[in-house]
C-alpha cells in the first residue's frame, strides 16, 4: 500500500519569479544602470531562498535570551542571540541594504534600488529588517541634524563592511503611551558637562544594536522641565561603554511578543546613561518626523514583501494540492480568491514604490525631476502619503495573510510548515510606526498644517494624465468624487473629518495605488498581460466605487 504525502510549496528565485518587480525595474531604471541592478537583484533573489533563509530559520528556532547575572552574581544584562541573527547582520552590510540609500550611486533611483533589495530580503530575514529600518532612520537624522562628531557614527550606519556596520535602536515608547510621545517621562540632566538620561523605555526593539536615538525632556538646574511635545529633545546614545559594559542601562526583561520572536525587544531602565544632544533643544518631535518618513516607508516595503511571500507560497501550493478530484487552483472559488489577492497586491506594490520614487527624487533633487515639482512640494506630498501608505499596506497584508492561510487548510495551522509564523509576524505591521487610527489622524494633521489637499489632488491628476489606458476614465471620476467628498467634510468641520479620517485614508490609498499602477503600465516596454488587465479592472470595481 502506497501512502500519500503532500508536497509543500516551493520558493523559486524571488526576483525571477516576481513579474511585478521585474516589470517595475525594467520600466523605471535608466539603461545605464539597469543591467547592473537587474543582475544583482537576480543574484540576491536566489540567495534569499538559500543561505539567507536558513539563517532566518535558525534565528527563529532559537529566540534571544536575557542573561542578567554572571556566575558570581554580578549584573551583566547580556542578550544572547542565535548565530543566524548575527549572520543576518553580516548579510545586511555586505548587500548594502542601508548603504544603497546613502551612497546614492544611482542618483534619484537609489531608493528604488535599495527598497527592491529590502523587498527581496525581508521575508527571509527573521525581521532583521526592523533594525535596518531604525538604522536608516538614524542615518537620516544624523545626515540632517548631526554635527561633525556624529558623522563618524553615520559612517558606521552606512558601512558595507560587516565588522564596521552598526545598527540603531529607536527609543520612543514609554509606559505612558506609544505614538503619543507628548507624555514622555525620560529626563535629561547635564552632569559634569555631559548629558545623562534617566527613565524607562517600555518597548525597545533591536537591543543588540550598537546605538539608539531617544527622546527625553531636558531638566534645568531647578529641576523644571517643559511639558508636552515642545519640551522633547533628541539624543544619541551608544548602548555600551568602551569597556563593553552597558551604558548605565538596566535590561528589565525581554518582551514575550505575539510574533517577531527572533528580534530581541526589551524594556529598559536608563540610570544616568551618557548621551549626546542631536540638533537643537526642544526640537525632538520635529526631528523624528524626518525619521518617520524613512521607518514608515520601510514598514510599507516589508509589509508588501510579506504579502508577496504568502501569496507566492499559496499560489505554488494551490498547484500541488488536490481536493474533490481537482488541483485546487482549478476550483473557481480558489482561483477567484488568488486573483483577488494578486489584484490587491499589485495596487499596494505600485503605491509603495511610487512613494519610494518620490522619496528618492526629494533626496536627490533636480529641478527637472520626473514629477516636475519643487522639493518643498515633494516633501509635503511625502508627509501626506507616507502615513497613508503605511496604514494601508499593513492592513492589506494582515487581511490577506489570514485569507491565504486557508489555502493551506490544516497545514496552514501547523507550526513547522512555517505558515503560522507568517500569520503572527505580519500582524505587527499594523502596530509598529503608528496604528491605523493614529496614522489616519496624522493624515489630517499633515493636510491641515500645509493646506495640501488641493496640491495632492493636482499631483494625482497629473500622474493619472500620464496614462492613455481606457481604465483611466473611471479612476478620474473616482478622483473627482473623492475630492468633492473631502471638501464637504472640510465644510462640516473637524469632528466630521476625524470621524471619517480612516475611511478617507483608505479611499485615498486605493486611488493613489490605482493611479500609480496605471502610470507604471504606461511606461512598460512590453505589452501588458491579460491577467494584469483583469486584475486592474477587478481592483477598480472592488475599491473605487463611491
Amino acid at each position: 500500500m502506497n501512502e500519500f504525502f503532500q508536497d509543500g510549496p516551493v520558493l523559486k528565485n524571488q526576483f525571477e519569479d516576481d513579474q511585478v518587480l521585474k516589470n517595475y525595474i525594467e520600466e523605471k531604471l535608466p539603461s545605464s544602470i539597469k543591467k547592473e541592478v537587474t543582475a544583482d537583484l537576480k543574484r540576491f533573489g536566489e540567495r534569499v531562498t538559500k543561505d539567507v533563509l536558513e539563517m532566518a530559520k535558525s534565528a527563529e528556532s532559537n529566540s534571544p535570551k536575557l542573561v542578567q547575572f554572571d556566575p558570581w552574581g554580578k549584573r551583566i544584562d547580556t542578550v544572547v542571540v542565535d548565530r543566524g541573527w548575527t549572520d543576518l547582520h553580516k548579510v545586511s552590510a555586505e548587500e548594502q541594504i542601508v548603504k544603497l540609500g546613502y551612497e546614492r550611486k544611482y542618483g534619484s533611483h537609489s531608493r528604488i534600488v535599495q527598497f527592491a533589495k529590502l523587498y527581496l530580503f525581508h521575508p527571509s530575514s527573521a525581521f532583521y529588517s526592523c533594525p535596518l529600518a531604525m538604522t536608516d532612520g538614524a542615518a537620516k537624522l544624523i545626515e540632517l541634524y548631526g554635527d561633525q562628531e556624529l558623522k563618524s557614527t553615520y559612517n558606521h550606519l552606512t558601512s558595507d563592511v560587516a565588522a564596521e556596520f552598526w545598527t540603531s535602536g529607536q527609543w520612543m515608547t514609554e509606559r505612558t503611551g506609544g505614538s503619543d510621545v507628548s507624555n514622555t517621562e525620560t529626563i535629561a540632566r547635564k552632569i559634569d558637562g555631559e548629558w545623562r538620561l534617566f527613565g524607562t523605555k517600555w518597548f525597545t526593539s533591536a537591543i543588540t544594536s550598537e546605538m539608539s536615538m531617544a527622546l527625553a525632556r531636558i531638566e534645568d538646574e531647578q529641576g523644571n522641565t517643559v511639558k508636552g511635545s515642545r519640551g522633547l529633545s533628541l539624543f544619541y546614545i551608544e548602548i555600551k561603554k568602551r569597556d563593553g559594559t552597558l551604558n548605565n542601562i538596566e535590561v528589565l526583561r525581554l518582551k514575550d511578543k505575539l510574533g517577531t520572536k527572533a528580534l530581541p525587544t526589551a524594556e529598559l531602565r536608563l540610570q544616568g546613561s551618557k548621551a549626546k544632544l542631536v540638533g537643537n533643544v526642544g526640537e525632538g518631535v520635529k526631528q523624528i518626523a524626518s525619521m518617520f518618513n524613512v521607518t514608515r516607508l520601510y514598514n510599507s516595503v516589508t509589509s508588501i514583501a510579506a504579502f508577496r511571500r504568502i501569496l507566492c507560497l499559496a499560489s505554488d501550493y494551490s498547484t500541488r494540492r488536490k481536493a474533490f478530484e481537482k488541483i485546487i487552483d482549478q476550483h473557481p472559488l480558489t482561483a477567484r480568491l488568488l486573483d483577488s489577492a494578486r489584484s490587491d497586491f499589485y495596487g499596494a506594490f505600485h503605491f509603495t514604490f511610487l512613494v519610494a520614487e518620490i522619496f528618492g527624487n526629494e533626496e536627490v533633487f533636480d529641478e527637472s525631476n520626473i514629477f516636475k515639482t519643487s522639493k518643498e512640494d515633494l516633501n509635503k506630498i511625502l508627509r501626506v502619503l507616507t502615513p497613508v501608505l503605511k496604514l494601508y499596506t499593513a492592513k492589506r497584508t494582515v487581511q490577506w495573510t489570514s485569507e491565504l492561510l486557508e489555502v493551506f487548510g490544516g497545514a496552514g495551522y501547523i507550526e513547522d510548515t512555517g505558515i503560522p509564523l507568517l500569520y503572527r509576524d505580519n500582524q505587527v505591521f499594523a502596530i509598529w510606526e503608528g496604528t491605523t487610527n493614529v496614522l489616519s489622524l496624522d493624515l489630517l494633521r499633515a493636510l491641515k498644517k500645509d493646506q495640501s489637499w488641493p496640491m495632492l489632488m493636482n499631483f494625482l491628476k497629473t500622474e493619472l494624465d500620464k496614462s492613455t489606458r481606457a481604465e483611466k476614465n473611471k479612476v478620474q471620476e473616482s478622483l473627482k468624487k473623492l475630492n468633492l467628498w473631502v471638501l464637504e467634510l472640510y465644510k462640516a468641520g473637524d469632528v466630521a473629518l476625524e470621524t471619517e479620517a480612516r475611511e478617507l485614508a483608505f479611499k485615498l490609498a486605493d486611488l493613489t495605488g490605482c493611479v500609480a499602477w496605471l502610470r507604471d503600465m504606461e511606461g512598460r516596454t512590453g505589452s501588458v498581460s491579460s491577467q494584469e488587465t483583469k486584475a486592474l479592472s477587478q481592483f477598480i470595481e472592488k475599491h473605487l466605487a463611491f
